[in-house]
């Protein structure tokens, strides 16, 4: 590695298409650092990967200030720059506003939707020292209302956020990407209780187009990418 190695932070790393993105770039020879709420999630990641001098785990609450800022600082103190920050962080409760329980809706918002400005916030100082890239992980149902859906309306707010953010933080030569995926098989359906009917991305694929978007030419900003499974027609 050189000091010019390129810096990925992201939150939720530990599983899914965090995980996925972080071995894509641990495999470029990047450097890598993954939050997540769970301590031991992160050292069975980092333990599977063969604990690669390149990532780094970092405990912590993707909707908790400090603990974003922290992320950053480590990441900052520990390798000496930041390119890119991916808010992967997120989940569903899986019910509805008419009939679900509103026990969880509290963590689910803060989560999907104050969790990405957070990052941003803690994390464009540094990025526009690179001139880097925030990467917002959304989804199609931030597109495609679902009756009743709420975790649909968190998505609305992460497809508006990014726009917003590169309005703004374009003129400082910082990218914004959202991708927004459609059905993918991840732990985000443990909660549902199961997989749901028809063919399904894997996170690997979705993490194919994050590295793709984050591998753009300089002066090049890929805004938004929608990327579904065959079959899914909503």
């Amino acid at each position: 590695m050189t000091d010019d190695t390129r810096v990925t932070l992201i939150t939720g790393g530990g599983s899914g298409i965090g995980a996925a993105v972080a071995r894509r770039l641990l495999d470029q020879g990047q450097r890598v650092v993954v939050t997540g709420r769970g301590e031991e999630r992160l050292r069975g990641f980092a333990k599977e990967l063969g604990e690669p001098e390149g990532l780094l785990t970092v405990r912590g609450d993707a909707a908790v200030y400090d603990d974003v800022r922290s992320a950053v600082d480590t990441a900052l103190t520990e390798f000496g720059r930041l390119d890119t920050v991916v808010a992967n962080a997120g989940f569903a409760t899986h019910d509805s506003v008419a009939e679900g329980d509103p026990a969880g809706w509290t963590r689910m918002v803060l989560t999907n939707v104050l969790g990405p400005a957070l990052l941003i916030r803690a994390a464009v100082d540094a990025l526009k020292e690179t001139r880097g890239r925030i990467v917002l992980v959304g989804s199609v149902a931030g597109f495609v209302p679902t009756p009743g859906n709420l975790y649909g309306a968190t998505k609305y707010a992460v497809t508006g956020l990014a726009e917003n953010t590169r309005r703004q933080v374009t003129e400082w030569g910082v990218g914004v990407t959202l991708i927004a995926p459609g059905r993918v098989e991840t732990p985000f359906w443990d909660a549902y209780g199961g997989l749901p009917p028809g063919h399904l991305l894997t996170a690997g694929q979705i993490a194919e187009s994050i590295v793709w978007a984050m591998a753009q030419p300089a002066g090049v900003d890929v805004s938004t990418v929608v990327v579904r499974p065959l079959g899914q027609p909503n």
